[in-house]
């Protein structure tokens, strides 16, 4: 037996002791995880405050009433209020919904994104990429020529964390459990992987082509291997052209929505320079191009503060998108007003923190 237990003990692996980048990086992604910790307690609290002030002034008003007639015609105009900002919110879920549903009947511009890389990941990943592509579906929704988003490989993990998402099942998109090689087999010659690794730079998006971004958040440790798939598929690879328009400070990879609304965004202007100055956060530009690109928007664009921030909401915490907001805690401007629209509909949760990020952003 102690034979045994001492070959045990030469059998087990020796732990190595972390390198001082290695150190550091974990020092750095705990103090991430704390100041986002501390910013979503922050924001809830802010929530129950506003609530509460907002209750407090209701009943005030009631209570100022010189009679219960008064009080009762404020009653029916708050509901009147309510009523309407019900029906707006159901006109524009049935105006997205007709637009999604055009762009995947109609030949919409097809971007697949590929989930079989989900075993690589850990859970906390497969829970940032699930974010970032509930991001991806809403930005879709409210462009006003969406594009035709296809789910590639989205079975077991990736499908789980997806599943999490409040009206997942509904969405209007292409869900396939295999792999787009396989589910789009047919259209192999028109298949482009999006990968900063490929030589080729995209020029014009092609409404024949489906370009394929690569579903994968592995902090750099899987480096070349979207590049390395495509070869080993023969299939084309294309980088997106933004060395050609700015300086990037730090790695031209982009999380998953990014990449996708810079499609978008470059499909809606035909413009590179303004998708990526739109949609990149400025933290990742080089300074000097950060600068020039300010002093263009000053001259010419009234475009709405913080807009250019907007892709930076899923890759400011790892697609932190939704966070651990609570079902019916956003949004609820009255008094009794939670989940007026069902609950479900989550481009109206998001477009809403965009809203607040953005505000706070522009602070």
């Amino acid at each position: 037996m102690a034979d045994e237990s001492v070959e045990n003990d030469q059998s087990a692996p020796e732990t190595l002791p972390l390198s001082k980048r290695a150190q550091k990086r974990l020092v750095k992604q705990k103090h991430q995880e704390e100041k986002k910790a501390a910013r979503k307690a922050a924001e809830k609290e802010r929530r129950r405050l506003d609530l509460e002030r907002r209750r407090r002034e209701w009943e005030a008003e009631l209570a100022a009433a010189p009679d219960e007639g008064e009080r009762t015609r404020l009653v029916e105009s708050r509901r009147a209020v309510r009523r309407e900002r019900v029906e707006k919110r159901a006109g524009e879920r049935e105006a997205r919904i007709g637009r999604l549903r055009a762009a995947a009947g109609c030949g919409g511009q097809r971007i697949a994104v590929d989930l079989d890389f989900a075993g690589l990941m850990t859970p906390a990943e497969l829970s940032s990429l699930a974010q970032q592509i509930m991001y991806c579906y809403s930005v879709n929704g409210r462009c006003a020529s969406p594009v035709h988003l296809w789910l590639t490989g989205c079975y077991g993990d990736i499908e789980a964390q997806l599943k999490k998402v409040p009206g997942f099942d509904k969405w209007i998109i292409e869900r396939e459990n295999r792999p787009y090689i396989e589910a789009l087999q047919d259209e192999k010659a028109n298949m482009v992987y999006l990968t900063a690794d490929a030589e080729t730079v995209v020029d014009e998006l092609d409404p024949k082509k489906i370009y394929i971004i690569g579903g994968l958040v592995d902090r750099n440790r899987w480096k070349g291997i979207t590049m390395k798939k495509a070869t080993d598929q023969g299939i084309q690879s294309a980088r997106l052209p933004i060395t050609t328009y700015l300086k990037m400070s730090s790695s031209q990879v982009l999380t998953v929505n990014q990449v996708f609304e810079i499609l978008l965004k470059f499909l809606e202007t035909k413009d590179w320079k303004t998708a990526f100055f739109k949609v990149i956060p400025p933290r990742k530009i080089s300074e000097s191009e950060g600068v020039a690109a300010a002093a263009a928007d000053d001259k010419g664009d009234d475009k709405e503060d913080g807009e250019d921030e907007e892709g930076d909401i899923g890759d400011r915490e790892e697609g932190d998108i939704g966070g651990d907001g609570e079902k019916g805690d956003v949004g609820g401007d009255d008094e009794g007003d939670v989940g007026d629209d069902g609950g479900g509909d989550v481009g109206d949760e998001i477009e809403r923190k965009r809203q607040r990020t953005e505000q706070s952003i522009g602070a």
